[in-house]
């Protein structure tokens, strides 16, 4: 099976296409904000665009049934994973006939579309992840994923930053077209096995009979809460970053391209790596509790550097922004890790694919919310109130419980 066949192998493997879905991301999550910040739009206006386009990430889970079921000897899992990359690239194209695309009507509709293909890719490729690995290394899978993630973030954010006076917009563009094509290639590397069922039933009876059960389950219901409320604070820290380091620059992108280039992907890195390891040592639910209460003392003290007059400048805030992203670092982690035990591997694109969505709607909530309470309230009380809101989720982790079949095991095919 290539590529699927050994532990190593699959954090090979999965690095690579979490890195073919963090350099769209990174430019329109970290560079594209502080661009509009620098070009004067207004917060309102920013978060406002950024929820719009997290919404089809949140909304996956409702075409995400059909990756489980509609899959057979000659469309696997790889088929759909293509498909998608292709949808990707063609959905961005038109961008490269516009040389002011980021001043044009074209960039939203392009960028839905985008994010409609690349949604659906990473249903497919999570489900792929969870039905050929083993609970005991998915926390450091989870980890190397983001460290696959962040390295495309950093490409195509903070690097898109430092570069985009100089080359121009198409050339980002023709970059992000450049990498998910190469994404492409990771096909030729596995096979991609087929769902288990039951020869007695049809692959939809198997699917709906799942769903029901699923639907039934506490966990469910409280796994989808947690991952809509649990990320308010950081999700909205990092919408506005870029946009505060720009503020605090008095205009330039510079600091906001340094920090997202280097400081933010180590930091997340380091933590998704080691905090990845050290969840899969303490279980996913306890990982992700420490996690998060990590996460909330970091975010509390960036806000507090910031109400305080501590980090007056850029520069001066960066050790804070720091400290705050090895902390997403590792909360990403085991946060999926946590996810990952909830989900039944049959229902891999579909349940997986709803607690992401929720995720993906606390980033489209969280930055909408932000955008309207900072010229009100300011950056430090806005982000402070969503971090507590984050840290009250965690006692919802208390009423879950994981699945007790656990996965099975990889199928070699």
């Amino acid at each position: 099976m290539g590529f699927l066949a050994t532990p190593a192998r699959r954090r090979v493997l999965f690095t690579a296409y979490y890195f073919v879905e963090g350099a769209p991301i990174g430019f329109l999550w970290w560079s594209l904000p502080s661009v509009l910040q620098a070009q004067g739009v207004g917060p309102e206006r920013i978060g406002a665009l950024l929820g719009w386009l997290v919404l089809p990430w949140a909304l996956k889970w409702l075409w995400a049934p059909l990756v489980d079921l509609l899959q057979g000897p000659a469309w696997t899992l790889r088929g759909w994973i293509g498909a998608a990359q292709v949808g990707m690239v063609l959905s961005l194209a038109p961008l490269l006939l516009d040389a002011q695309f980021l001043r044009s009507d074209l960039l939203v509709a392009c960028l839905c579309a985008h994010a409609m293909f690349a949604a659906t890719q990473d249903a497919a490729i999570d489900a792929l992840m969870i039905r050929t690995t083993t609970p005991a290394e998915r926390g450091q899978l989870a980890g190397w994923m983001q460290v696959g993630m962040l390295t495309g973030r950093s490409l195509l954010g903070g690097g898109a930053l430092l570069v985009l006076p100089r080359l121009g917009e198409r050339a980002i563009v023709l970059a992000l077209l450049l990498v998910v094509a190469a994404g492409l290639g990771l096909l030729a590397l596995y096979r991609a096995p087929l769902p288990a069922r039951d020869a007695s039933t049809t692959r939809a009876r198997d699917l709906a009979a799942h769903l029901r059960a699923a639907l039934a389950r506490r966990t469910t219901w409280i796994g989808l809460a947690f991952a809509a409320l649990a990320g308010a604070g950081f999700e909205a820290l990092g919408a506005f970053a870029g946009p505060v380091l720009t503020e605090l620059a008095g205009g330039k992108t510079d600091v906001a391209g340094r920090f997202f280039l280097t400081h933010a992907v180590l930091a997340m890195a380091a933590g998704g790596v080691a905090g990845g390891w050290l969840t899969d040592r303490l279980g996913p639910r306890r990982g992700t509790v420490l996690a998060g209460l990590f996460l909330g003392a970091a975010t509390l003290a960036t806000s507090a550097a910031l109400g305080l007059g501590l980090a007056d400048g850029a520069q001066a805030l960066v050790p804070w922004l720091t400290a705050a992203y090895v902390a997403i670092g590792w909360f990403t982690a085991a946060s999926y890790a946590l996810f990952m035990s909830w989900t039944d591997e049959r229902l891999g694109a579909t349940q997986f694919s709803a607690y992401m969505g929720a995720t993906n709607l606390c980033e489209a909530w969280a930055a909408a919310a932000a955008g309207r309470m900072i010229p009100r309230l300011g950056h430090a009380t806005t982000f402070g109130a969503l971090s507590g809101i984050g840290l009250l989720a965690l006692a919802l982790t208390a009423l879950a419980r994981p699945r007790g079949s656990g996965a099975r095991e990889l199928r070699r095919t």
